[in-house]
């Protein structure tokens, strides 16, 4: 096709079929289908655009421009059409009358809460809250804590040790902490006394699950030294804390107990929530529940980490988040914590 008038003729033809599909597209869909087909790679205008070099040159800008501006404005009506098919797509019309719809609204897991309550009893106290590393080295966790190499505790099937090089061999092996002390170590190998501290963390037991048993938990341990402070200070913040948790009528006792890294030792029950210490099944008939283990920070453990036994002392403690949350709440069995089922969670 080299003669202009025929290409003139040959485009009027194409405009007016542009225009009968256009009217007739109704759909978003429809007016792309149109697109692709007047201004597509393998439309009749794209062939005209080909051909343009058998034209002579005198010819070839005329016809060249024709064919440029009908594109321009096939692609002018297409984007028209398109906007306007928008604009006619409305949302339905609102029911003011209905009533609302509620979102529903996220909430702290009682986990969470629980510990935030027990780091808000201590904080008043100047306690200071840090945290430390999951992962740590024998060292920290056993050697350091005054735990013997023949404890049970460090063997494989009551601490989970990682298979990896350790980065500090003198350290001893990589494994997944099994209480928050080491976090303590840490600290007083980088501090000087007088310390006050609070540490809340996830440890990890290979502990069979069941309902008061899981292999990964939560504790809260705590921590003061300087050259005075005494189990009955102890005493004091331990009864401040508790009653604070479970009411101010809430009664304390401390029973001696063995820790390797305390001296004396001691295991602090509380009147069984439910039965205020008449005896239920909670409670095992015996009025009491066991809370949180403690006493005064063993002379082994401050030598361990550069401390002179002669010019401090302080004591230790240390609860679990998730027992405590469970007296809280009178819940039953600790894998509710972790099902993640929010007819459980929505509770709280």
């Amino acid at each position: 096709m080299d003669d202009p008038y025929q290409v003139q003729e040959s485009l009027s033809k194409l405009k007016e079929e542009f225009e009968i599909a256009l009217a007739q597209a109704n759909t978003a869909g429809e007016v792309e289908l149109v697109r692709v087909k007047f201004l597509g790679r393998k439309s009749p205008l794209a062939a005209h655009l080909k051909q343009l070099g058998v034209f002579p040159p005198d010819q070839r800008a005329t016809v060249g421009k024709e064919l440029n501006v009908l594109k321009t404005t096939f692609e002018n009506k297409v984007d028209e059409k398109k906007q306007a098919r928008l604009s006619q797509s409305v949302l339905p019309a609102v029911d003011v009358t209905l009533p609302g719809l509620v979102h529903p609204l996220g909430r702290l897991h009682p986990v969470t809460q629980t510990l935030q309550r027990l780091l808000d009893c201590f904080r008043p106290l100047g306690f200071e809250v840090v945290e430390g590393p999951e992962l740590d080295y024998e060292f920290n966790n056993f050697d350091a804590l005054n735990i013997p190499r023949d404890h049970p505790s460090r063997e494989n099937f009551d601490t989970f040790f990682v298979d990896a090089p350790s980065p500090e061999p003198k350290k001893g092996k990589l494994l997944l902490r099994s209480h928050t002390s080491p976090v303590q170590i840490r600290v007083m190998q980088s501090r000087k006394a007088p310390l006050r501290i609070v540490v809340p963390g996830r440890v990890y037991r290979p502990d069979p699950l069941d309902a008061s048993h899981s292999f990964m938990f939560h504790q809260v341990e705590g921590l003061m030294v300087d050259d005075r402070t005494s189990f009955t200070d102890l005493k004091g913040v331990l009864a401040h804390c508790l009653q604070r948790l479970f009411g101010p009528s809430t009664k304390v006792r401390f029973r001696p107990h063995f820790f390797p890294f305390t001296e004396p030792s001691a295991e602090v029950d509380i009147a069984c929530t439910g039965c205020k210490g008449s005896g239920c099944a909670t409670c095992g008939r015996k009025g009491w529940l066991e809370i949180l283990g403690c006493g005064m920070v063993h002379p082994n453990v401050f030598r361990a980490v550069g401390y002179d036994p002669r010019r401090v002392q302080g004591f230790a403690f240390g609860m679990g988040v998730e027992r405590i949350a469970m007296l809280t709440h009178g819940i039953r069995d600790i894998r509710l914590f972790f099902d993640n089922d929010l007819r459980f969670l929505s509770q709280f």
